[in-house]
């Protein structure tokens, strides 16, 4: 069964972020990402990114993925 920090490791070797969260039960995932690579993309593209950073690993281990992705300027907004 696939842990939290291992989808977090996934996502870090896979994008370059500021920032990885990742909660969940082994089977189902949520995660808050931060990424100057997100800029000047809109929510699809942004989740794709992650998508292709988890590669196969989306369809073989991981089996749902909820995320919310950011900027480091969305997110710094957020944090005020």
């Amino acid at each position: 069964m696939v842990q939290p920090e291992q989808v977090k490791a996934y996502i870090e070797q896979g994008l370059d972020c500021e920032l990885v969260r990742v909660d969940g039960d082994g089977h189902h995932f949520g995660a808050v990402i931060v990424s100057t690579a997100f800029r000047g993309k809109n929510k699809v593209q942004q989740h794709q990114l992650v998508y292709r950073a988890l590669g196969d690993r989306m369809r073989e281990e991981i089996h749902a993925l909820s995320m919310q992705t950011f900027t480091p300027e969305d997110w710094a907004r957020r944090q005020v």
